[in-house]
């Protein structure tokens, strides 16, 4: 392959990543004219149209998300191997991304970023709160923080906080006024407040296990949120009874604010893991955030 025809094809992902001339041309340092010539050399020289362009938008035809799902991998690849070799000097540093959610970014990745910053001043973490999964490669992050159950089969993933369980709790302002369930199938007689699920858009079902046996109940109550800080609040309000993973609530039942009921009908299921794509070289800076977010007993409070 020639120099320049590498050229355009980093300005054809550039352009169809972007979905804007105007975005890839100050990403790649060029003019919008001189990359929208090149990306139409490219398209003479494959004889195929790769993108739509109208006045306000551009997107690629079929032709172009081919090409682009061949040349993502292609060039993430390239772009690690590299990173990884500018890495290698004596004293770690570089930029690293991380998607993760606010919860988990709080209470563990913020406060091992911190220390990794003080010790290695040249080490700049960017740190992106999402909600929902994200695609690590097609959005250039190094790495996610989600939940064990939730990583994909084909990450390395690495355990950074202890097992995690479902409690369903209420306060007791509420209690005085409703009896406490004994058994899940008693929540039907319960206002319970709803968590919606930022990925799908639909209501988390709230998950019991006993004996091995799962259970899953669909609650019903006047509050439905898609904001986990909105729903305790609204449960220490006394509006009703809410399911979340006990890091979320213990604090506030150990401050006596939240009852925890229905405590038998919980089984443990994994924590908040720190993933990233198998075939990522990892940078020593990259390496040093792991081992400083790697999960160890004595964590423990």
């Amino acid at each position: 392959m020639k120099r320049d025809e590498l050229g355009d094809l980093m300005a054809f992902l550039a352009v169809a990543e972007e979905r804007s001339f105007t975005r890839a041309a100050a990403q790649l340092g060029t003019s919008q004219s001189s990359l929208s010539h090149t990306v139409r050399r490219l398209e003479e020289r494959m004889g195929v149209r790769l993108l739509r362009r109208t006045t306000r938008s551009v997107s690629p035809t079929d032709a172009g998300e081919q090409l682009l799902e061949t040349l993502r991998p292609a060039f993430s690849d390239i772009r690690s191997r590299i990173d990884a070799l500018s890495a290698m000097r004596q004293r770690p540093g570089g930029t690293i991304r991380i998607t993760s959610s606010r919860h988990a970014a709080e209470t563990i990745v913020l406060p091992a970023v911190k220390r990794l910053m003080a010790d290695y001043p040249e080490i700049n973490v960017e740190l992106s709160i999402e909600q929902r999964l994200v695609d690590l490669v097609a959005e250039r992050f190094d790495a996610g923080v989600r939940l064990g159950e939730r990583v994909e089969k084909d990450m390395i993933a690495v355990r950074i906080g202890p097992d995690l369980r479902m409690v369903v709790a209420g306060s007791p302002e509420y209690f005085k006024h409703h009896p406490k369930p004994q058994t899940p199938h008693d929540l039907m007689h319960h206002a319970c407040l709803n968590l919606r699920l930022p990925t799908l858009g639909g209501l988390y079902a709230w998950e019991f296990e006993k004996d091995g046996r799962p259970l899953n109940v669909r609650v019903d109550g006047q509050f439905t949120s898609n904001d986990v800080p909105m729903i305790i609040d609204a449960a220490l309000s006394g509006l009703g009874l809410t399911c979340l993973p006990d890091d979320h609530l213990e604090p506030l039942v150990r401050a006596k604010k939240l009852v925890k009921v229905l405590e038998e009908w919980t089984a443990p299921f994994p924590g908040y893991h720190l993933y990233y794509p198998s075939r990522r070289l990892a940078s020593p800076a990259f390496g040093l955030l792991v081992e400083a977010l790697r999960y160890r007993e004595e964590r423990v409070a």
